[in-house]
């Protein structure tokens, strides 16, 4: 008993180290959530820049440092455009129309108390009581609030210039961070897993460049269509289409409310108007432009997607169910590799059962080497 209670007492220290290390590496992502966001959107945005470094170098006669640095520039002054020129002015629109809502309200309970029978009416006008408390013009804003506001927009700045500094320097030291951490795995693993995160990085590469492509396909058509109908506020209404566009199913719908409901302070023939016209602008690009430009991104299956969705929206919020898909993909791309594809899936038992039954034992007998093959792949 003595000679075996030293190994046993060293596998216990072992152990309870090993449970340690990973508390406290669990403890330390959660303390470091909003790093660890930041990283992964600027893996997905580099993920999307990356081919056009490489589209770039192959057509310049320029290094490829130089090349990332004129991709990089192109995308940073796309990013200042919306930051400092779209967004301020999306803004103003929306405190137009949160100061041209009373108007309506009023008309909106006038209407609400006519209605018979009364309950209805008294539940009509205290739904339209509370979205008017919900939408009302902000006070003055005290010192404190200023002070509040300034820090905050100071915070979003610098996020946003920390997240275009990791987009750069991901691209610039992408080839020598992937051979640092394959080094740590054996060497015949290393191939596979190279070939593993790749396909990751290709396919999230994919999936950002798509709903890039149909959030502002989106965005613009909304907002000249707004435009033209003269809907108040159609900048700021096309951003929020193009935003809710890269969430999975519920994204065109959350888009739309608000849209309608700014056209139904105008009357309720534009209200209508505007929710028929974003049907047909869906059914377009669903029919359309959604099979051209996201054909073979993601690749996962619907119920993942909403799945997904549903857990990253649990999880994170708006912010979770924006990432819950390119995640899932990620999940999907790295357990197929280890998943032995070349081997058929076995079936019933009681269907193999018939004159080629010493076939199928052969076939069976050689599955552990084909599986064995598959795995060392």
């Amino acid at each position: 008993m003595r000679s075996d209670l030293t190994p046993w007492t060293i596998r216990g220290m072992g152990l309870a180290l090993g449970a340690l290390i990973v508390i406290g590496l669990v403890q330390l992502g959660a303390a470091a959530g909003g790093v660890l966001l930041l990283l992964f959107l600027a893996v997905l945005l580099a993920s999307a820049l990356e081919p056009m470094v490489g589209t770039l170098r192959d057509r310049l006669p320029i290094g490829r440092g130089a090349t990332i640095l004129v991709v990089y520039l192109a995308f940073f002054v796309v990013v200042l455009v919306l930051a400092f020129i779209v967004v301020p002015a999306a803004i103003r629109q929306g405190e137009q129309i949160i100061e041209s809502l009373p108007p309506f309200f009023e008309q909106a309970r006038t209407w609400a108390g006519d209605l018979r029978p009364a309950a209805l009416a008294r539940s009509i006008t205290a739904l339209i009581d509370s979205v008017a408390g919900i939408l009302k013009p902000p006070p003055p804003p005290d010192p404190d609030t200023v002070v509040d506001v300034g820090a905050a927009v100071a915070e979003a700045v610098v996020a946003l210039a920390t997240l275009l500094t990791i987009v750069f320097f991901w691209l610039v030291e992408h080839a020598r961070l992937q051979r640092y951490a394959l080094a740590f795995l054996p060497a015949e693993r290393r191939a596979g897993a190279r070939m593993a995160w790749n396909e990751v990085e290709t396919r999230l590469g994919l999936w950002v460049r798509g709903q890039l492509i149909l959030m502002g396909a989106i965005g613009v058509a909304t907002a000249i269509t707004y435009t033209i109908l003269g809907l108040p506020g159609a900048l700021l209404l096309g951003l929020i289409a193009a935003i809710t566009e890269a969430i999975p199913i519920v994204g065109p719908l959350l888009g739309a409310i608000p849209a309608v409901l700014v056209a139904a302070t105008v009357s309720p023939e534009l209200a209508v108007l505007v929710a028929i016209i974003y049907v047909i602008l869906q059914f377009l690009e669903g029919s359309v432009l959604v099979p051209l430009v996201m054909r073979n991104t993601v690749g996962i299956s619907p119920l993942l997607v909403l799945l997904s969705l549903l857990i990253g929206a649990a999880v994170g919020g708006l912010v979770g169910a924006f990432l819950a898909v390119p995640v899932a993909a990620s999940l999907e791309i790295m357990l197929s590799r280890l998943q032995a594809r070349e081997v058929r899936v076995a079936q019933d038992p009681a269907a193999q059962q018939g004159p080629d039954d010493s076939a199928n034992e052969e076939m069976g007998r050689s599955l552990p080497d084909a599986a064995n093959a598959g795995a060392d792949r």
